[in-house]
């Protein structure tokens, strides 16, 4: 799929001036990895995916295999821990207290999420389609904007978390707007878990008829990039 790329505005916030020193946790393929290597970032990726991480390292980004509980840090700090698509992974409870120590001073804790929406064809061009394999209550059925930030997760409770573990925090908005063609955005969608879970011919069906809504058009992706940004008090 093509997985859609950070802002660059997001990144020269996280990086500012000079070389800062990020961890970036569930890093996947290393997407927003490869992007702040690139602005100048002293960056380690750790993945609990090997397949994942293996990718990761082709394209030169420094890989640790292990999930963030398991995570040897060996008493390192960094400038920025990054959550980038991944802090749905972790319970708060568990890994703010962990962040903090990883946190050098000054040090701040990001977490980014990209939620993108198809414009033409809209939800509700899609929905008709949705319907006859999807939950009855999901976004994509009802045609209503998924809100907080698009992985399941409210950012309002995000939000109330961080501030309950004494961190101060700050809500920048990117806005977005890009064009992919049929397969590009149904390569994208089918990476979803609620479309993963179906059975192969019904996936196989929903796909051909999300095909025909689009046709040969391609479809128009609007959405932003929600980066909340906190700092221990």
């Amino acid at each position: 799929p093509i997985w859609p790329r950070y802002p660059e505005a997001m990144l020269d916030e996280l990086v500012r001036t000079g070389s800062a020193r990020v961890l970036d946790v569930g890093a996947g393929t290393g997407i927003a990895s490869r992007q702040l290597i690139a602005h100048g970032a002293e960056l380690v990726a750790l993945e609990p995916d090997p397949r994942m991480a293996e990718i990761a390292a082709e394209h030169g980004v420094t890989v640790e295999v292990a999930t963030f509980e398991d995570w040897d840090d060996a008493g390192r700090t960094f400038d920025v821990v990054l959550f980038a698509q991944s802090f749905h992974w972790v319970d708060p409870a568990a890994a703010l207290p962990k962040i903090r120590r990883l946190l050098a001073a000054g040090g701040r804790l990001a977490l980014a999420w990209n939620r993108l929406f198809p414009v033409e064809p809209s939800r509700a061009d899609f929905a008709e389609v949705y319907r006859d394999f999807l939950d009855a209550a999901s976004p994509l059925v009802t045609a209503t904007p998924t809100g907080g930030t698009g992985s399941g997760m409210d950012s309002d409770d995000v939000v109330a978390d961080l501030a309950a573990a004494g961190f101060t925090v700050r809500q920048l908005t990117y806005a977005r707007g890009e064009q992919y063609s049929r397969e590009q955005w149904l390569d994208l969608v089918f990476t979803y878990s609620n479309h993963l879970v179906l059975p192969a011919d019904q996936a196989a069906e929903m796909r051909s008829r999300l095909a025909a809504v689009i046709g040969d058009r391609g479809v128009e992706v609007g959405g932003d990039t929600l980066l909340i940004v906190a700092q221990p008090v």
